[in-house]
């Protein structure tokens, strides 16, 4: 096992050295000019249309036979969202990128808004439905059925695969690790062992029971964090101005440059933020349709909506108070200390001891709601490449070795790579997002003329016969 680990270390490190620096000087600038775009294109329908989504994911709780509910749907994005990224991934941005970094995750998350909107109404449109009632899509699909590049789609769904299969689990092991281990002491390889174990009953447990078992946990785990956070912050409301202040001053503080061939233009600051937000909140990365997809709507718009929700909740909400706990804390920059340290050691500076156990509880749901989120993503892009028993099976090995992987190695490879990999994987997705954008105006016009006409938005595909001869099953969608 010792020799396979050094190999893998070794291709990884490879990979991190010649691909994430040119990779993300591109990808930076294709996250915000897309979600710019989709932005003015659709009139801003993070603002217009915001009030619509939070009734589309409170009616969305009903069941659904043979399918994830809207809900559940919602809460599996949740589940990869809500969770290492916000506690962990916050920390690590502030303690390379300076508070700054947190503007550039609220400019990135307002305007992927519009790109989730995007991407979740047309993995709805696109979707598929399986022999026993259960539906697939996202990316690979919509850009195998909608753009007509099986290459490409294919390139997608490899990159899903190492992302969400293994680099992000990869993480969240990572994590668990750390805090376990600066909370109780816990020994890292047993811990990797224990979250294998975990892992695979439920991921041979279907997406169904992912589902199911996300609806439960997201919801609650947020909510307690969430209610520490407001403690936190009531305790010290007078100084949140401050805090605010020093977040806008620093973020257009520019003496730190990033690398790569836009390091004239780019500060750490914003890269940092940049990436850390996209690792959060997913919002054109292409991961979330996936779990859209599984849905049973009237509509795809009642889809895009819901995963648009899902941004604002993860970085606007969760983000943020990670943010403030930690800027609050005035030791972020003093003891050298990163990732979920930083931010157990900031809840120690406000709640006591306490507050390093506390995480480390909160983290293990996190991140293992995020495994199990990530899982569900990659399973359905395994599927589109090879949709055979053996493929499957095998695939769930190798996430269980990446899980262990993860918790018996150093967390800066592990981020590294997963850097690396979700950088590649966003590429695809945006230039898709934007060949593909008439049908997202399209759905979200057919979605408001229902709307304004007073009546219960249901798509029709039968009105469109243009999207027909792209593959659109018209027995989901009349």
């Amino acid at each position: 096992m010792s020799d396979l680990l050094r190999f893998f270390e070794t291709i990884i490190q490879w990979f991190i050295n010649y691909v994430d620096e040119p990779l993300w000087s591109i990808v930076i600038v294709m996250l915000l000019g897309v979600g710019l775009f989709f932005t003015l294109s659709t009139g801003f329908v993070q603002l217009r249309l915001f009030p619509q989504s939070l009734r589309e994911m409170w009616f969305g709780r009903a069941a659904a036979e043979n399918a994830l509910t809207p809900f559940q749907a919602f809460a599996t994005g949740l589940a990869s969202r809500v969770g290492v990224g916000n506690v962990s991934g916050v920390a690590t941005a502030i303690a390379l990128g300076g508070p700054g970094a947190v503007f550039w995750m609220w400019l990135a998350a307002f305007l992927g808004m519009s790109s989730a909107f995007a991407e979740s109404s047309l993995a709805q449109l696109f979707k598929i439905k399986d022999q026993d009632g259960t539906y697939r899509g996202g990316p690979a699909y919509y850009i195998s059925m909608g753009l007509k590049s099986r290459c490409m789609a294919a390139a997608f769904a490899v990159s899903l695969i190492f992302t969400f299969g293994f680099a992000f689990n990869a993480v969240q092991a990572n994590s668990i690790v750390e805090a376990t281990h600066n909370a109780w002491k816990w020994d890292g390889h047993y811990v990797g062992i224990a979250l294998v174990g975990l892992t695979a009953i439920m991921i041979f447990g279907g997406v169904k029971r992912i589902g199911v078992v996300s609806a439960r946990i997201v919801p609650v785990m947020a909510l307690f964090y969430l209610l520490t956070a407001a403690i936190i912050l009531g305790m010290n409301i007078e100084k949140l101005p401050s805090v605010f202040q020093l977040i806008l001053t620093n973020a257009f503080d520019f003496s730190a440059m990033a690398g790569g061939m836009f390091g004239a233009i780019f500060s750490k600051s914003m890269l940092m933020g940049i990436k850390r937000g996209l690792f959060s909140n997913e919002a054109g990365m292409g991961s979330a349709p996936n779990a859209a997809a599984t849905a049973e709507v009237k509509h795809p718009v009642n889809q895009g909506l819901i995963q648009m929700l899902g941004v604002f909740v993860d970085t606007m909400m969760v983000c943020t108070c990670t943010a403030i706990i930690i800027l609050l804390s005035d030791n972020y920059g003093g003891e050298n200390l990163q990732s979920i340290s930083l931010t157990q050691n900031a809840l120690r500076y406000h709640i006591g001891e306490f507050g390093i156990h506390f995480l480390a509880f909160i983290l293990l749901l996190f991140a293992f709601s995020s495994i199990i989120g990530n899982y569900a993503y990659a399973e359905s892009n395994i599927r589109f490449l090879k949709n055979r028993v053996w493929s499957v099976f095998l695939f769930r090995l190798v996430v269980l070795f990446f899980v262990y992987f993860g918790a018996v190695n150093s967390g800066s490879i592990v981020w590294a790579f997963a850097d690396t990999v979700m950088g590649s994987m966003a590429f695809i997705n945006l230039i898709a997002l934007i060949a593909l954008s008439p049908l997202v105006w399209l759905l979200l016009k057919d979605f408001q003329k229902q709307l304004k006409a007073g009546k219960t938005p249901e798509f029709k595909v039968e009105n469109y016969p243009e999207l027909q001869k792209r593959g659109i099953d018209p027995r989901l969608w009349k």
